[in-house]
């Protein structure tokens, strides 16, 4: 017999394979096997990152646990549902410190914008990485000071995202989370007030309270800021908001004494009150009676901005925004202002001999400049017209045609010399924005000539430029005398020359009685002068609706955003204003 051979057991080699260790064996029948996560080649599939907005189903269970965590007080196990861990650790160990709140309830609200929870329906965001859920809830608790407790209650909200790296919901953080009013850098304080409350009161000793004027609100904030221990009286116990800047005990900010102008801005405000101070008695150039009328006409009209003041002076008598909650855009706005810069560039070509009120001047349908083709509205023309009809009809190629013959800083200087816009020097007693009209060149030249381009300008603003045209003489808006504080109130280089001004009052006097301003202006008297204005803004179905005028030894300005042409959206407020003013 031959010699037996021995089985030969089958060859193994190790093999690694997506981080798991496998044994490869040979022989037939053994050839195939399968791994739990692979794909097929012998390499493990990497996990698919979730991507899109989150579920329903994530938002809630995101939000619940935020808040079941804050409620808690586990202020770290909070802060780690949140997609900014240190600043939310501090803002929420800061509720609880600084602010001294205990008892804490937080009671989400249905969304109302989400699905319900438990489906796998994504929540509404635009889809991407970063979208965002919306999850509000409501604030109940106390706070407590040197034995002094009161109930606090407000609502807020979060919004769940989906960190970029790997799809986790997170809470995406934001201050206002903690509070609607809190931005970033702002920090909640109970404690004594170092800045004593005022008693606002009008120009005939009428107290000025948020309750009766709600445009107010943020404006005797800022008051209170500047002229609180000014005005005399001592402070209460309180939680507010402390602005970033501020001083630890929100007596005083870094930057005391200096004129704040940046539009973003806002003063401290006090939230909850522990123990009333005394205020002070501070008083203001507002007229009560025509601050009441100013806040009912813009309640009766979306986004809509106003500001009254008298031209001799520069009192300013009211302001109203139709949210008077939120942004000052009366004050602090920055939006082109259309037709109404006309009256600045009118100024201007009639200084430079470049128009005179009734000599001939072109009005075409099209006027070319820069590479860009303007028009008119509705494309009309006015042949062999004057420069009257040009500026009472609003004609834009008027102005257009005339952009070659002047410099490119001319209507910038302009504006800043004469009428006072620009210069970032008003003092009126609280923050403004005090218009921007940039040196520009080619088409974006042209378009300033017009209002658009780069200008930028408020009710405030442009209530001013019509009192400038009537007077000659740029007088600063003020809302609180200088008198009070000593500080100086800005002033324009020089005026507008005589023959000038005789001319642009005239203009606008035309406009009021014959031209696009006329309806709005029927029946308010001879001594009047206005102009009509319209500002297109992109993504907006309907332009921006301007009008300024004057009536007697009162100015007034308006902005209804999205409002349409201004002769018949800015128009009626503005009018009827002048009327109620007296």
């Amino acid at each position: 017999m031959g010699k037996r051979r021995r089985a030969e057991r089958p060859k193994t080699r190790p093999a690694l394979l997506g981080g798991v260790l496998v044994v490869v064996v040979g022989g037939a029948g053994l050839g195939a096997w399968a791994l739990s996560g692979g794909d097929g080649d012998g390499a493990a599939a990497k996990p698919k990152i979730p991507t899109g907005p989150p579920t329903a189903a994530e938002v809630s269970r995101v939000g619940d646990a935020f808040l079941a965590a804050w409620r808690g007080g586990r202020t770290a196990e909070a802060a780690a549902l949140t997609d900014d861990v240190p600043a939310a650790r501090a803002a929420l160990t800061g509720f609880t410190k600084d602010a001294k709140v205990s008892a804490v309830t937080l009671t989400p609200d249905t969304p109302a914008q989400t699905p319900g929870a438990g489906t796998e329906t994504p929540a509404t965001g635009t889809p991407g990485t970063r979208a965002d859920a919306r999850f509000p809830f409501a604030v109940k608790a106390i706070v407590t000071h040197a034995g002094q407790s009161k109930p606090l209650e407000y609502a807020s909200a979060l919004t769940v995202v989906r960190r970029a790296s790997d799809g986790k919901p997170l809470v995406g953080w934001k201050p206002s989370v903690v509070h609607p009013d809190l931005h970033p850098g702002d920090r909640l304080v109970t404690g004594e007030s170092g800045t004593p409350p005022i008693k606002a009161v009008d120009r005939s000793g009428r107290e000025l309270t948020v309750k009766d004027h709600p445009s107010l609100g943020g404006v005797l904030d800022a008051l209170r800021e500047r002229y609180g221990k000014k005005a005399g009286g001592k402070g209460g116990v309180e939680l507010r908001v402390v602005r970033a800047g501020a001083k630890q005990d929100g007596a005083q900010r870094t930057d005391a004494g200096a004129e704040r102008k940046k539009a973003d801005q806002a003063p401290d405000k006090t939230l909850l009150t522990l123990t009333e101070g005394t205020p002070g008695t501070l008083r203001t150039t507002i007229d009560a009676t025509v601050q009441a009328a100013a806040e009912r006409e813009t309640a009766k009209r979306k986004q809509a901005s106003v500001v009254l003041l008298r031209p001799s002076t520069g009192e300013i008598l009211a302001v109203a925004n139709s949210r008077p909650e939120g942004f000052n855009t009366a004050f602090q706005g920055s939006l082109a202002p259309g037709s109404t810069m006309k009256i600045v560039s009118a100024a201007l070509l009639l200084e430079k001999d470049l128009a005179g009120m009734d000599k001939k001047h072109p009005c075409p349908k099209y006027a070319s400049y820069g590479g860009w083709k303007f028009q008119n509205l509705e494309k009309f023309q006015i042949k062999k017209g004057t420069f009257r009809a040009s500026f009472a009809s609003s004609c834009n190629t008027a102005f257009i045609t005339q952009s070659k013959k002047l410099k490119d800083d001319d209507l910038t200087r302009h504006a800043r010399d004469v009428f006072g816009l620009g210069r970032n020097d008003w003092t009126i007693g609280v923050p403004t924005f005090d218009g921007a009209v940039p040196v520009q060149q080619d088409a974006p030249k042209a378009a300033s000539l017009i209002g658009q381009g780069g200008v930028r300008a408020n009710p405030l603003n442009m209530a001013s430029v019509v009192a400038t045209a009537k007077t000659g003489t740029f007088e600063q808006p003020y809302l609180v005398s200088p008198e009070v504080d000593d500080r100086k109130l800005a002033s324009a280089p020089r005026k507008l020359d005589g023959d000038a001004q005789r001319q642009l009052r005239e203009l606008l006097r035309y406009t009021a009685t014959s031209g696009s301003a006329a309806k709005p202006m029927a029946g308010l008297g001879s001594d009047v002068g206005a102009k009509t204005g319209s500002a297109e803004v992109d993504g907006q179905k309907k332009p921006n609706g301007w009008f300024t005028a004057w009536r007697g030894d009162v100015a007034g300005a308006a902005v209804v955003q999205e409002g349409g042409r201004g002769g018949s959206s800015a128009g009626p407020l503005v009018a009827k204003l002048l009327k109620s003013a007296g």
